[in-house]
């Protein structure tokens, strides 16, 4: 399984932790991570254990829209996306954003792309700035 085989799986499992609250490996039950199971582990887990402060992060940057109302999908995209960019220092942020806008493209709801685009681009900037690291607690 490829990285972006693996960011697609992690959604698909992102998405239905969303609904019911198991276990990954029960999650990952009929699929084969392969050798990205490592990675499939520590960004879920990253994302589980961090959910709160990314939430927060990305609330602040969906000016006029509560986060509550988000698609789903789009959510988890950035959940996703936020936490590669934010948490996973050897993801090269370019890398990060631009797999969280192929998964839009792919999954998203209408005009999804843009505006994680933007969110995404917004926070690298604001990280870049502050020349903050954040730890991942993984």
């Amino acid at each position: 399984m490829r990285r972006r085989e693996a960011r697609e799986l992690l959604l698909r499992v992102l998405y239905q932790h969303e609904f019911v609250d198991t276990p990954l490996d029960e999650l990952l039950a009929e699929a084969n991570p392969g050798g990205q199971y490592q990675y499939i582990e520590r960004v879920f887990s990253g994302i589980i254990a961090c959910q709160e402060e990314i939430d927060k992060l990305i609330a602040e940057h969906t000016l006029g829209w509560r986060f509550e109302r988000l698609a789903v999908i789009d959510r988890n995209i950035l959940r996703l996306g936020v936490f590669e960019l934010l948490y996973i220092p050897e993801i090269p942020p370019e890398v990060a954003i631009n797999e969280a806008i192929e998964l839009c493209k792919k999954y998203g709801t209408d005009n999804a792309q843009l505006f994680v685009n933007g969110i995404l681009d917004h926070l690298w900037k604001e990280n870049q700035n502050t020349n903050k690291s954040l730890d991942a607690p993984v």
